[in-house]
């Protein structure tokens, strides 16, 4: 099995996206490659921000059942919650790396589940941050 892979939201968020098939199809080869064989985790940020995203930024949102299923299926994944400790070292990740809360929010959860790699469009592609390589999976 291939080293565990931790997805940002807007990987995700592209599973459901049609105004954008070319991500579209490359998310939902991700998932379909990848998740059954236990190599994607996720947050409980990651599901609430999906949440919001997919039902009320998208040009043709989800329904709120339709999202609410797709969070109960992404759930499946193993998933990181979010506690004081990781809040703890979010702030320290910010602090070291210069980023925004929620991506070092990110970063650290990435961290704690052992990732060696992010999927993100975020944080550029190739970068390395508390440990953790950041790879874009839309990029040629």
């Amino acid at each position: 099995m291939s080293a565990r892979s931790f997805v940002d939201t807007n990987v995700l968020v592209y599973l459901f996206d049609a105004d954008t098939p070319d991500k579209q199809a490359r998310a939902r080869e991700l998932v379909a490659t990848r998740g059954p064989a236990g190599e994607l985790v996720l947050s409980t940020q990651v599901l609430q921000e999906f949440f919001v995203t997919v039902t009320r930024k998208l040009e043709r949102p989800l329904s709120i059942e339709s999202a609410e299923g797709a969070v109960r299926r992404l759930a499946a994944y193993p998933v990181v919650t979010t506690t004081v400790g990781l809040v703890m070292a979010a702030i320290s990740v910010l602090r070291a790396h210069k980023i925004s809360f929620w991506d070092a929010l990110i970063v650290a959860a990435a961290r704690e589940a052992g990732c060696d790699e992010l999927l993100s469009e975020d944080l550029g592609d190739g970068a390395t941050v508390a440990g953790v390589r950041v790879r874009n999976p839309f990029r040629d």
